[in-house]
């Protein structure tokens, strides 16, 4: 299934600043150790059985040595087969490096997150792995200049979370864009983040609030094109995604019946990935699939 915005934003700042891991379990209460680098490593963990095991990201946390391992996960939901593959992640991280190793699991919707965050029994005495979840409660609002100038990850990470949060999301968003102004050009992605992620009304009532405050116009210049832009584009970008957005969902309907008159089960976490994905090619390769698969998660065989 073809990655989401919304499963990617984080994964694109963690690779931006693998760091960040470290900023996020500290706002999660988990102790880190000092370390002078935070690098990205290989997030596939498939040995020489045929099931794949890849986490959504790695990062090591060194000081000449590794000190710490941390496997990044986003979900949107919580998923009940990830409670078997977690801990395959961390048992190999830690076999790889040779040191102790996190889960890191951020989930934007408080109830999910909740979700996430039970505690999985290895059936071993005392072995029993607590999953670490970021939800938008431990992520903080990003309110003062400086600290989002030093940290623009954790700035445009709160202004995903929090942007649509009234007047106090108002106030991280105005931090946000009064950062840009401090910082380099390739930290002009940022700002697409943010736009695409926060729901139209949040950013024009943002922008009814800036003006006012007094303020003309946003002060980056990103921001000022996309008000110029916002309203054509928003129209003509809605009416694509919504026929886009048909067209995946009748594919879906499609796969999800011939797989049902055929007497296959399909589990629920399949039929959500089923319903979720919005790539046509994908969805027209696995209605061929579904014609002749013996179970549904074959569709999803990359042989």
């Amino acid at each position: 299934m073809s990655p989401t915005l919304e499963h990617e934003f984080l994964l694109e700042l963690v690779r931006q600043r693998p760091s960040l891991v470290a900023t996020l379990l500290t706002e999660a209460g988990v102790p880190v150790p000092r370390f002078n680098e935070a690098r990205l490593e290989s997030p596939d963990f498939t040995a020489c059985q045929p099931t794949e095991f890849r986490a959504d990201a790695v990062v090591v946390l060194n000081d000449g040595k590794p000190l710490a391992g941390v496997v990044v996960e986003v979900q949107r939901r919580y998923r009940e087969e990830k409670t078997w593959s977690w801990p395959v992640y961390l048992a190999t991280l830690r076999a790889r490096i040779k040191g102790p190793c996190l889960l890191l699991v951020f989930c934007p919707d408080r109830k999910e997150a909740r979700k996430c965050a039970r505690a999985i029994d290895m059936g071993h005495p005392g072995w029993t792995l607590h999953p670490i979840v970021i939800g938008p409660d431990q992520i903080p609002k990003v309110t003062d200049l400086l600290q989002a100038i030093a940290e623009p990850e954790l700035a445009t990470l709160s202004a995903i979370v929090h942007g649509n949060d009234g007047e106090e999301g108002f106030k991280v968003l105005q931090t946000f864009v009064d950062s840009l102004q401090h910082l380099p050009r390739e930290h002009e992605i940022y700002v697409d983040l943010v736009l695409a992620m926060l729901p139209e009304v949040a950013i024009n009532k943002f922008l009814e609030f800036t003006m006012a405050m007094g303020t003309r116009e946003p002060k980056s210049k990103w921001v000022r094109q996309w008000v110029a832009e916002s309203k054509a584009e928003g129209e003509a970008l809605g009416e694509a995604r919504g026929e886009a957005r048909g067209e995946a969902r009748g594919e879906a309907k499609a796969i999800l019946r011939i797989l049902g008159a055929r007497g296959i089960t399909v589990p629920e976490e399949t039929a959500e990935r089923i319903g979720e994905c919005t790539d046509l090619d994908l969805l027209g390769r696995w209605i061929d699939r579904a014609i002749t698969v013996e179970t549904a998660e074959e569709l999803f065989d990359v042989s």
